[in-house]
C-alpha cells in the first residue's frame, strides 16, 4: 500500500500557522494541550484555520468543547477511562478515536465507542519500549476497530506498517522535520 492511501495524524500543542499551510492536506490534526486548561483563543483560531484550509481537527479529551466549535471529532487518550460523554448528542459525521497500550485499554476504547483506536507505542522511540508489531496483531485479534500505529513511526521502518492491517499512522516529529522536501509529512 502506498504511503497516501494511508491516513495520517499529526498531534500538536501549538497554532503555527507558517508550518501547518506547508503540510498536505490529507493530514488530520488532533490538538493536545500541554496545560490543564485549553486557551480557547487558540483552539477558535485554530479550528477556524483548519475550516478555511479544508483540514480535519479533533481535540483531546474535551467533547464539548469540540461540539462547541463544530469539530470533525475528540480523541481520547489511553488515559481518559471516562464515560461521561456517553450522554451527549453528537452531529451525524462526529468521530470518536482514542489511543491504548493493551489489551484492557482497547476494550476501554470500544466502550467508549472509538471507530479508530492508535495502538501505541509500535516501534521504539526515545521514550518508550516498543510493542512490536506481533503484539500488536495479537491486541487487535477477534476485535473490531480500525487501528492507527502510534509511536516510533519514521521512514525507516515504515515498510514494516505494510505487513499489518493498520489504516493509518500518527506522530509528532515524523511531521516536524525541517527543510523544504520534509514539510509536508514524511516522503517516503
Amino acid at each position: 500500500m502506498h504511503i497516501s492511501k494511508y491516513k495520517k495524524y499529526y498531534f500538536i500543542d501549538e497554532f503555527n500557522p507558517i508550518h501547518l499551510k506547508k503540510l498536505d492536506k490529507n493530514i488530520t490534526l488532533i490538538w493536545r494541550s500541554k496545560y490543564k486548561q485549553d486557551n480557547l483563543k487558540v483552539i477558535s483560531k485554530l479550528a477556524n484555520f483548519c475550516k478555511l484550509n479544508k483540514r480535519n481537527l479533533f481535540i483531546a479529551n474535551n467533547i464539548k468543547l469540540a461540539l462547541r466549535l463544530n469539530l470533525k471529532g475528540v480523541y481520547i487518550s489511553a488515559y481518559n477511562k471516562s464515560f461521561e460523554f456517553s450522554s451527549c448528542k453528537f452531529k451525524k459525521n462526529f468521530k470518536i478515536i482514542g489511543s491504548a497500550h493493551n489489551l484492557y485499554e482497547i476494550n476501554i476504547k470500544l466502550l467508549q465507542k472509538a471507530s479508530e483506536i492508535f495502538i501505541a507505542p509500535i516501534f521504539k522511540d526515545k521514550n518508550r519500549s516498543a510493542i512490536g508489531i506481533h503484539k500488536c496483531k495479537y491486541l487487535r485479534e477477534n476485535k473490531k476497530f480500525q487501528s492507527i500505529a502510534l509511536g516510533g513511526v519514521s521512514e525507516r521502518n515504515f515498510k514494516l506498517l505494510k505487513l499489518t492491517n493498520f489504516i493509518g499512522f500518527a506522530g509528532i516529529d515524523l511531521f516536524k522535520k525541517k527543510g523544504p522536501k520534509h514539510n509536508s509529512g514524511p516522503q517516503f
